[in-house]
């Protein structure tokens, strides 16, 4: 009887090769050139620099000589670019489920918190760049308008208190990217922050105007309320503590939902 030896098979061919997972810097680069990608998403961006160019022209125009200060004019780029921010931020978490992109998305990049949490960091970079841009236009308008009328230059807010406005505008962003988290569709994201910008600070403050229990209670509750005192450049302790507050009931708590129905939505 002829006895048969197979040999040991070889398997190193047929290995799969393990490729190092896809760093987080590159992921953030493509959440990054996504924003400019399409012709929306562009002009969006390059709105922030439109609008604040337009207020700082309008505050040249009409405002009195004796308001020409840096503080009108920061005042005037911080509203529009209060509005647009937020939406930024909705867009760049939306647009996967919106555009139906999130199936390609996460097939190259399963791990989905990696995405998120690029999209976030992009967000906050682009929130505190745009501000600094904003800043350099207004800067630039109270010298270019106070040369036109022969006032003096007068620079009325500190680094202190520019740095509480970009921080009062990036948890405003941050609302944004939580809302396009949690609800991720465009359309009910964007009217979701408009309800929460607009009305309910409007029903907040006839409350505590009609009813003194809450009164006391509004800053601990209210998180624009609570975000009035960076606009101001006053944080006392107690105006840390009622922001923390009032941050987690508001961001931190509706984000952690978001992301853990992000993390087990299907994905189509």
């Amino acid at each position: 009887m002829t006895a048969i030896t197979v040999d040991a098979v070889d398997t190193s061919a047929t290995t799969r090769p393990v490729h190092p997972p896809i760093p987080l810097t590159r992921v953030a680069g493509v959440e990054l050139r996504k924003m400019f990608d399409t012709r929306s998403g562009f002009w969006l961006m390059a709105s922030i620099a439109i609008t604040a160019v337009l207020a700082t022209g309008a505050v040249i125009l009409f405002a009195p000589d004796s308001e020409l200060t840096y503080e009108s004019f920061a005042s005037a780029i911080g509203f529009p670019i209060a509005v647009i921010l937020p939406m930024v931020a909705v867009l760049s978490v939306t647009g996967e489920w919106s555009q139906r992109t999130g199936l390609t998305t996460f097939t190259l990049v399963p791990h989905r918190e990696r995405v998120i949490a690029a999209k976030l960091l992009v967000a906050v970079a682009v929130g505190v760049v745009s501000m600094f841009l904003a800043g350099a236009i207004g800067a630039l308008g109270n010298v270019v308008g106070t040369a036109i009328t022969g006032t003096d230059t007068v620079w009325n807010v500190s680094a202190t208190e520019f740095a509480y406005i970009i921080l009062a505008n990036v948890l405003g962003m941050l609302i944004g990217f939580m809302l396009g988290v949690l609800i991720r569709n465009s359309p009910g994201a964007i009217v979701a922050y408009f309800v929460y910008s607009f009305v309910l600070p409007t029903l907040s403050m006839l409350l505590a105007t009609t009813q003194e229990w809450f009164a006391d209670l509004q800053s601990w509750v209210d998180f624009n309320f609570a975000q009035g005192s960076l606009f101001e450049g006053q944080m006392s302790g107690e105006a840390w503590a009622q922001l923390a507050t009032t941050g987690t009931l508001w961001l931190i708590l509706p984000l952690a939902v978001g992301l853990a129905l992000v993390m087990r939505s299907e994905v189509k």
